[in-house]
């Protein structure tokens, strides 16, 4: 009897379907923008899409913010994205999307014993994965499952699921390359959930909200996810940093 292949690891196999890069160009920004208004304002109806004529959903933020873009290398299509919000000035004069939009439900004395240096803290946010790259059966309860939209192979499938994380990955990588390693992001309970089985623990600093559907504020610093990391996982996360910082 013939051994059985060697089993790739999720580095190999992620790499064999997509890229995983910066979003720099206006080109590669459109892709960024409209998967987010498909998502945000087409399929969860988060924003209206009468605010966004040219199907691109934007905002104030993005002018500043770094954008990371994953793509199937097959088809060309944009299939996930995640922004980088640094904070630059003080909380009351210009503060993070989360800090404006959710700050009631911020633990702020939590926060504020934290001692954060500003200049070291930042936001990511509009982490969004393709309707394409999902499994319908879970749509309706998260943006961060399988699909199979389009006709693909059942190995480009079993790497669909790791589009979310791969996004978090990018953003973590231009954390620790731009020093803003005191992370927050407003999240859904499930992608907690999701970030925990990988080894990586966020700390919940606030209360549930309603804002864009359930979600919660939470705090976690670069160190803390590259310490923590699956074994398979950390060799995706290096294969992601050689894509973004080289």
């Amino acid at each position: 009897m013939m051994d059985a292949a060697p089993k790739s690891s999720l580095a190999e196999s992620f790499s064999r379907y997509f890229n995983v890069g910066l979003a720099e160009s206006d080109a590669q920004k459109e892709y960024v923008f409209q998967i987010r208004y498909r998502v945000y304002c087409e399929e969860f109806k988060y924003e209206s899409v009468d605010r966004f004529a040219n199907r691109l959903e934007v905002d104030d933020y993005d002018q500043y913010s770094r954008h990371c873009l994953i793509t199937h290398l097959q088809t060309g299509m944009p299939a996930g994205c995640v922004r980088l919000v640094p904070a630059i000035g003080d909380r009351e004069v210009d503060p993070l999307p989360l800090e404006r939009y959710c700050g009631v439900s911020l633990d702020n004395k939590f926060i504020d014993n934290l001692k954060l240096q500003r200049n070291t803290v930042c936001e990511i946010s509009r982490l969004a994965v393709d309707g394409a790259f999902r499994r319908r059966t879970g749509e309706a309860l998260t943006r961060f499952g399988e699909i199979n939209g389009l006709q693909f192979s059942p190995q480009e499938q079993r790497t669909f699921s790791s589009i979310a994380v791969a996004c978090f990955f990018a953003a973590t990588v231009l954390t620790e390359a731009d020093g803003r390693t005191n992370v927050f992001a407003m999240m859904e309970p499930f992608l907690p959930r999701l970030m925990h089985r990988s080894g990586i623990d966020f700390q919940r600093v606030g209360k549930d909200i309603d804002y864009h559907g359930i979600r919660a504020p939470y705090f976690i610093t670069t160190q803390a996810v590259l310490e923590n990391l699956h074994p398979d996982l950390q060799e995706l996360y290096s294969w992601i940093k050689e894509n973004i910082v080289n």
